[in-house]
């Protein structure tokens, strides 16, 4: 079984060979901030010498949404091959988005510590699945409307929903999750209003980044 390897490019890029002796390696696709292009280039010119194709996909922009965009389109374009996610290479940031972007697509990842792999967890869930319709419309409104919402008053309006509905959706209660306990939006209290709008990851469930 030969794998095709995602790997975020930062600190600790001799993980790549470790990751390569233990999983046959068809070909390896580098997560790379600008700011580690080059980087990128000489792991890609290293591997070489072992005939494994790379490919330099650049991230421009905001690290964590651009790494589950890409995981999500390597993923949607590779659905018959063998992925895993060597998490090991990056700097903290990019190898928190890899394990996370690795978490929601239900993709297999590995650490790597002293030389050893470490197999982590898949954690294959969906969001689409434990999302009811009305949250689905709060997440809609807040995604499409611009400048929405600077009240929960306002937010109601624009979903036809009643006040009381808005905020057992926004905060849950103690049997049922809230939007804002699944991280998918965020909430500011200012001058006697509530203000709201998607997180980083209800932005990215919106575009599709998130299965």
């Amino acid at each position: 079984m030969n794998y095709l390897i995602i790997a975020p490019v930062g600190d600790y890029m001799d993980a790549l060979f470790v990751g390569i002796r233990e999983f046959p390696t068809k070909k390896i696709i580098l997560i790379a901030p600008e700011d580690k292009m080059e980087t990128a280039e000489g792991a890609k010119h290293d591997l070489e010498k072992f005939k494994i194709p790379v490919d330099i996909i650049p991230i421009r922009g905001h690290i964590w949404e651009e790494t589950f965009r890409i995981v999500c389109e390597v993923k949607k374009a590779n659905e018959n091959e063998n992925i895993m996610i060597n998490v090991a290479t990056g700097d903290w940031t990019t190898r928190c988005a890899a394990t996370s972007a690795a978490f929601v697509n239900g993709i297999k990842a590995f650490s790597i510590s002293d030389d050893e792999i470490h197999l982590l967890p898949i954690l294959k869930f969906s969001y689409y699945k434990i999302l009811t319709d009305r949250k689905m419309k709060i997440l809609n409104v807040l995604h499409h409307e611009e400048n929405c919402c600077a009240s929960l008053e306002e937010l109601s309006k624009k979903t036809g929903m009643s006040l009381p509905l808005i905020s057992y959706h926004i905060n849950g209660n103690p049997k049922s999750e809230g939007l804002k306990e699944m991280g998918l939006v965020e909430t500011v209290d200012k001058k006697g209003k509530t203000q709201i709008g998607l997180s980083t990851l209800g932005r990215m469930l919106m575009k599709g980044y998130v299965t």
